[in-house]
């Protein structure tokens, strides 16, 4: 990593928890429901459409993105996340917001559903769902299954 992005990632992670205490709330939808347009969500869980969030607010918003794929090991998402904040443009963290976010955690997912595939310990049951989330291939399908799916396979 070069030593100016290093820089700008532990800056970045010591101002986020002030810069989201000072920011303004976000609307106070039910956490993970999309009624309209596309989200990002708050500390608290509550989503507010990107379009309807301030400039600060979306650079906050792919910071907080960006700290947590940091800590998850998410590296398409952390890929992403910093060219858009390299760009700098309200225009690309937007972007990142409401399409390329979605599409790099669902590069993510499909190497954690790979890896699973991979495990030695794996069983027939959960290698037949992995390969239904990969066969599917959408990016909900893939998080469902990391999310929920693989415990309930081997409950």
């Amino acid at each position: 990593m070069r030593p100016a992005r290093a820089a700008l990632t532990v800056a970045a992670t010591a101002l986020v928890p002030a810069l989201l205490l000072a920011a303004p709330a976000f609307a106070a939808d039910s956490p993970g429901a999309v009624t309209t347009g596309v989200t990002a969500s708050a500390t608290d869980g509550s989503t507010a459409p990107v379009d309807e969030m301030s400039d600060d607010d979306v650079r906050v918003a792919v910071l907080r993105i960006l700290a947590t794929a940091q800590e998850n090991g998410d590296k398409a998402v952390v890929r992403e996340a910093t060219a858009a904040l390299d760009d700098g443009s309200p225009e690309a963290l937007r972007t990142f917001l409401e399409t390329g976010y979605r599409l790099a955690q669902a590069e993510d997912d499909r190497v954690a559903v790979f890896r699973i595939l991979a495990g030695p310990d794996t069983s027939d049951a959960l290698r037949a769902a992995a390969e239904q989330a990969l066969d599917d291939g959408s990016p909900e399908a893939l998080r469902y299954f990391l999310e929920y799916g693989r415990y309930e396979v081997d409950a």
